[in-house]
């Protein structure tokens, strides 16, 4: 869950961030306030998220009946399994130490094991419905959230993400897995700018951010990520207000999350339990090294990192596709 300062801190890990336009340091106390409008919202948020692990655990239930603990017990054995739990482990540690690059850092990572673009954003959407619903309700709790921009950003980012679901469903693997990947290594090389040069963009208002949002969601359905760092870092990079930007693209990306787990449910014959399990527990025993990273190593240093691996992960992909 990630939970941020909005106070601009004086220490130097935190003027480190703010330096390269990146959200505030994780903290357990943000003051706090109610806003009855998005009440129903959290109320949503928690009903959908028990609701979708009680669809979850039916579905694997109605799929492999009286045989479920041997099928479960087929999966703890699998490869595959294993593979998705390294990736969400990394990934997770990525996103806690960075505030973003989760879901382009997961499926970067997927799509290199030869994991279809539409499986592999499947994947990463439905392993993170959880944690962006419990991250989104206590962004909500503790008051980081606007209630204009929270509106303007949600359903124009669910739209984008059912065009985004379509684009990738819909079109052959092969050929669509060198776009993603071309988008990825492009987003790549965004994150390495961003950590070297700070720049200043024009402040964005009203229907702007409903078509960044658009393409926002799209790009994140259709590319496997990008949300954070599309949204986010385009608005805070604008001058936007760090605590209700932060919290406000938070509480969006779960109901984002949410619609494209249920778009790809729909477009996608059989969920890739494997891989799905893997991420989700790959990423609950990543947070505390997620972080001693955040913590301990330069910023800039990690995002160099994840730049490049991204970078030369999907070069690698868009190379194979051309042998």
């Amino acid at each position: 869950m990630k939970i941020r300062d909005p106070h601009l801190s004086s220490d130097s890990l935190e003027k480190d961030r703010q330096s390269i336009s990146l959200p505030p340091l994780e903290t357990a106390t943000v003051s706090s306030s109610k806003n009855p409008y998005l009440f129903w919202f959290v109320w949503t948020a928690a009903l959908s998220i028990i609701s979708l692990l009680g669809y979850v655990i039916g579905r694997f239930l109605g799929a492999y009946g009286n045989e479920s603990l041997n099928t479960l017990y087929q999966i703890l054995s699998m490869e595959t399994f294993w593979y998705g739990v390294m990736i969400g482990f990394f990934a997770q540690i990525i996103d806690g130490a960075l505030g973003m690059a989760y879901g382009i850092s997961a499926t970067t990572f997927l799509l290199s094991l030869g994991t279809s673009p539409a499986v592999a954003s499947a994947s990463v959407h439905i392993a993170a419905v959880f944690t962006t619903g419990l991250s989104g309700i206590a962004h909500v709790k503790f008051g980081n959230v606007s209630k204009s921009l929270f509106m303007r950003l949600l359903l124009p980012g669910i739209i984008g993400a059912f065009f985004g679901v379509l684009f990738v469903t819909k079109l052959d693997g092969e050929l669509i897995k060198p776009l993603v990947s071309f988008y990825l290594l492009v987003m790549g090389a965004l994150i390495i700018k961003k950590s070297l040069f700070k720049k200043q963009q024009a402040k964005i208002k009203g229907s702007k951010i409903s078509k960044l949002a658009l393409a926002g969601g799209f790009m994140d359905s259709a590319g496997g990520g990008g949300w954070g760092p599309i949204v986010t870092s385009t608005l805070v990079g604008a001058g936007q207000d760090p605590r209700s930007t932060i919290g406000s693209v938070n509480f969006a990306e779960f109901f984002l999350t949410l619609a494209t787990a249920g778009f790809f449910s729909i477009f996608i014959a059989s969920a890739p339990w494997p891989i799905i399990f893997g991420l989700v527990v790959g990423g609950l025993f990543a947070a505390p090294f997620a972080a001693f990273l955040c913590k301990y190593l330069p910023v800039k240093f990690l995002m160099i990192v994840v730049g490049f691996v991204v970078s030369i992960l999907s070069l690698i992909n868009i190379f194979q596709f051309f042998k």
